[in-house]
């Protein structure tokens, strides 16, 4: 039998898939695929939360295409040599996938599988994702490529049409056990959830979003929450801007949804910088940056691990980090400020960041997860340095102190201003509240105006420096959005 493969990655829909549609129009019997690779699993940037993730979107796409008499056909193992078994059961005729904006591993891989198709005369047929141009070295009217994509008609698949393909697949039981196990402080996986999401985000969630973003606890409720799915592919993002788009024309929420259009925006714009210049893995992407002189003393790996721990003795870091521990989410400002703690007042370089916040976000997409890293640590030379200062976020994030009571619990019973700033404790109010710095909860790591000065006074000499500024206009030149 001679077949079309369908090759799924991070497009785990049955929606908007215009390599699914072009498949089963081609009136072809039709192969639909997902492959767990075993370098893949093991990389540091992913978790079980992620392959759970994965499962349930998987389970879910195949419960949509049982009356179909279809399925997406599970392997574990080296790509190249599935194909090879694939292509010896079936013939393979044709290849279809979406291109993949993936780490350096992944596109490694994808080379691979290209030179095996060259080698068979197998053409590989490879879209898009989003309006992510593969290979640009420029930004010369991205912008109106941009609304070109998101605003064409959404790409429908007649699954009615499609010709199955009986084959062998992985035996679920096979795979890591917690990879099906529920855990109700993650989001679950797969478009029908996307799709709920989706829509109370638009019934009522996102009226407050503009004014609730950068709050944490507000956040989880008036943020969209659709982070993981459009990383994992559960909704395309030309289904979340015309939604909002409708929303915005039937309603009077025109200053959330612009808002939140935006952000979808920002979405291929970092995608798109990263696949421009993958090196960002590896690497600043203002090479003037690349010798920055960060730590390297004894206690360097002590105050790494107490941040990785939740126990850095500064409450709203370590609620943040405790929250995306357990739960794989956290909003964008507590985000940078766990990046911001790291680099400037730790003054650990930032790549330690990189497989670790990467395995705890459950909507790591790898396309934004580095340009968003080095934009917080201040190594780009061309945005505004910011560094947050921990005891003003928990002052103007949680100003009811109900988010550092979440995650931090030991500080409850402590009067707000002691539970955003617990070293600030006197001596006769330890004694009141029967609480021992050191004890019930740690002393700070670091005293906060020790190393960020030295940040500061370092991040500002080499911005000013004639490397760094020829650098900056390279990056502005190539990644700046013109119209």
């Amino acid at each position: 039998m001679t077949i079309n493969l369908v090759w799924f990655k991070r497009d785990l829909r049955l929606s908007d898939h215009q390599p699914l549609a072009d498949a089963i129009a081609s009136g072809r019997p039709t192969l639909l695929w997902f492959n767990f690779e075993p370098w893949l699993v093991t990389d540091p940037h992913y978790d079980e939360r992620h392959w759970r993730f994965i499962v349930e979107s998987i389970r879910d796409i195949n419960r949509s295409l049982k009356p179909y008499n279809t399925q997406i056909y599970v392997t574990y193992g080296d790509a190249v040599e599935q194909l090879q078994a694939w292509h010896q059961q079936f013939t393979i005729a044709e290849i279809f996938s979406h291109q993949e904006v993936g780490l350096l591993n992944t596109f490694a891989r994808d080379k691979q599988v290209a030179q095996w198709c060259a080698s068979n005369n197998i053409p590989w047929h490879e879209y898009p994702t989003g309006a992510v141009r593969r290979g640009l070295t420029h930004r010369k009217q991205w912008q109106a490529h941009w609304y070109k994509v998101m605003k064409a008609p959404l790409s429908t698949s007649d699954l009615s049409r499609i010709q199955p393909v009986a084959a062998a697949s992985v035996d679920y039981r096979t795979l890591p056990k917690p990879w099906f196990e529920r855990h109700s402080a993650f989001q679950y996986g797969g478009p029908s959830a996307a799709q709920v999401t989706l829509a109370s985000f638009l019934a009522d969630r996102g009226q407050a979003y503009h004014y609730s973003i950068s709050q944490p606890l507000r956040a989880e409720q008036h943020c969209s929450r659709l982070s993981a799915y459009l990383a994992w592919g559960n909704l395309s993002l030309r289904e979340c801007y015309q939604a909002a788009v409708k929303k915005r024309q039937e309603s009077g929420w025109k200053r959330p949804m612009n808002a939140f259009l935006s952000r979808l925006h920002w979405h291929c714009h970092f995608i798109q910088k990263f696949e421009s210049e993958t090196a960002m893995q590896q690497v600043p992407l203002n090479r003037a940056y690349i010798d920055y002189p960060y730590r390297s003393d004894a206690q360097v790996e002590l105050h790494l691990n107490a941040w990785k721990k939740g126990q850095t003795g500064y409450p709203m870091v370590d609620a943040a980090m405790r929250c995306l521990t357990q739960t794989g989410y956290i909003n964008f400002r507590m985000r940078a400020l766990l990046v911001s703690f790291l680099c400037h007042y730790l003054h650990i370089h930032w790549q330690h960041a990189t497989t670790h916040l990467a395995a705890l976000f459950l909507d790591f997409e790898p396309g934004i997860h580095y340009p968003q890293i080095q934009m917080q640590a201040g190594v780009i030379g061309t945005n505004t340095i910011r560094m947050y200062n921990p005891e003003k976020q928990a002052i103007e994030k949680d100003p009811t102190g109900q988010f550092i009571d979440r995650w931090v619990p030991e500080l409850a019973a402590l009067p707000l201003a002691l539970k955003q700033a617990p070293y600030l404790m006197t001596a006769m109010e330890a004694q009141m509240y029967d609480f021992q710095l050191g004890e019930d909860y740690p002393l700070p790591i670091v005293d906060i105006d020790e190393y960020r000065p030295v940040a500061r006074d370092t991040l500002h000499r080499i911005k000013k420096s004639s490397t760094a500024q020829k650098e900056a206009k390279r990056i502005l030149a190539r990644h700046v959005v013109s119209r």
